[in-house]
């Protein structure tokens, strides 16, 4: 009897430490939307910020016809690297794109649509954030636009903005573009996050 008191102790304290760490925190849906929310801007800015560090370099060393070669073949690991680290998915999305995958698709047509809509009326666009695939993922978007004079080099107007060199290379990499004739302000395109809800909930 004696023998079993000191293994009776453990095998409780050892039973209320495992109940301890199998307590499920309960977060209701509105916290977790709002986790969703914040971290998908935040991821968005840790790649937009990845990808003009890159750009800027590539312009320095190439000038603009090497940040072209830069988005074509670099751009895209980029984003991949960013999602993979975080398990989600990215995407730069636009329906006057430079890139054929850019193309939205079903999920985030009527977003970006939205946006244009706002944008073609004057209007500010706001991050969104919505439920797909049954509640299990949420799409956070966040619209993209031509914020200087920097970018115009490359999506502005050809013979006013865009040097005839940069006109060459757009047209050999991308014959199909359709991302000219920007000015300062205009709607780009939008940032597109599909987020897991099971890794939003990991993170609270």
């Amino acid at each position: 009897m004696l023998a079993c008191g000191p293994q009776e102790r453990i095998s409780k304290d050892t039973f209320e430490q495992v109940n301890e760490a199998m307590d499920v925190k309960r977060f209701t849906e509105a916290e977790i939307l709002e986790e969703a929310m914040a971290w998908g801007d935040s991821i968005t800015n840790e790649a937009q910020a990845q990808l003009i560090s890159n750009l800027q370099k590539a312009i320095a060393e190439n000038g603009t016809t090497g940040a072209l070669e830069f988005c074509n073949v670099q751009a895209l690991p980029i984003l991949e690297k960013t999602a993979n680290h975080y398990q989600v998915g990215i995407r730069r999305v636009s329906n006057r794109n430079r890139n054929p995958s850019n193309l939205p698709n079903e999920d985030e047509s009527p977003i970006l649509d939205a946006y244009e809509y706002t944008a073609e009326n004057n209007g500010k666009s706001d991050p969104n954030i919505q439920k797909i695939e049954e509640g299990a993922v949420f799409l956070y978007t966040k619209p993209i636009t031509i914020p200087g004079k920097f970018c115009l080099s490359c999506h502005g107007t050809p013979g006013l903005d865009i040097d005839a060199p940069t006109a060459q290379k757009l047209a050999q990499l991308y014959p199909n573009d359709k991302a000219i004739d920007h000015k300062v302000g205009d709607l780009r395109g939008m940032w597109s996050v599909r987020i897991p809800k099971k890794e939003v909930v990991k993170r609270l």
